[in-house]
């Protein structure tokens, strides 16, 4: 299942590039595309710093570029960020690195008071819970997310869940397995839309209540993990935003 689309539609370009174009309209040009360009990384990365070093590392190849031989500006933007993410995944392949089992965690760490960077924060949790969505059981999506994404221990997991320790770090394996294995189901645009709600929410502002209340609506306790999350990040502004 793939989350509800936020590509802007493409620009198109002026009736004439000048070899001295105004750096300004070249910046233009890539405002308009920048949150589909950061959706086009974070599909190929699937991790919000990532996605976002490569969209500043587009800005940045973009002013360099001989704007005067781009016919379709859109096109090409996302072209070369594609590819450009790509490169990014084929070299972290060649140091051996491998990624980690989830990026839950980033998104839940990064404060986003910027509205761009706040509606690409919202596109990467749409992508992120689109998966798990389609084919967690609710017992192994709530283990796999509120552990994955918030840190929760073991214990608080357990007693949402109505489980015991042991069985709530199975739950958290076997999502992983069913993740990288299992078929995607069909699932309601409105349960994604709800469930990216309150897990923005929850990582915005600290309240677990809806998220705890989507996914586990038997738990007994709808609260804060013993571990607190993970503490907000001074988040790395693109350059883009001092402009």
């Amino acid at each position: 299942m793939s989350a509800p689309s936020m590509e802007t539609p493409p620009v198109e370009p002026p009736a004439e590039w000048s070899s001295d174009d105004d750096l300004d309209l070249a910046l233009d040009v890539f405002l308009a595309q920048r949150t589909r360009l950061f959706r086009k990384a974070y599909q190929v990365l699937g991790d919000v710093s990532g996605a976002e070093d490569v969209v500043q590392e587009m800005w940045l190849r973009w002013q360099l570029t001989d704007r005067t031989k781009v016919r379709n500006p859109a096109a090409y933007l996302a072209t070369a960020t594609t590819r450009l993410a790509i490169n990014v995944v084929q070299s972290a392949q060649g140091r051996h690195e491998t990624p980690t089992e989830s990026h839950f965690a980033d998104l839940a760490d990064r404060a986003a008071p910027d509205p761009a960077l706040r509606a690409e924060k919202t596109v990467a949790i749409e992508e992120a819970l689109a998966l798990p969505l389609a084919k967690l059981t609710p017992e192994g999506l709530a283990a796999y997310v509120l552990r994955k994404g918030f840190g929760y221990a073991y214990d608080d997991l357990a007693k949402l869940l109505r489980t015991t320790v042991p069985n709530a770090r199975q739950l958290v394996r076997r999502a992983q397995t069913r993740l990288e294995r299992d078929r995607e189901r069909p699932v309601p645009p409105e349960k994604h839309r709800r469930l990216v709600a309150a897990f923005q929410i929850a990582a915005d502002t600290g309240d677990f209540g809806e998220l705890t209340r989507l996914l586990a609506p038997g738990g007994p306790v709808h609260r804060a993990p013993s571990k607190a999350p993970r503490t907000s990040r001074p988040c790395r502004r693109p350059l883009l935003n001092a402009m």
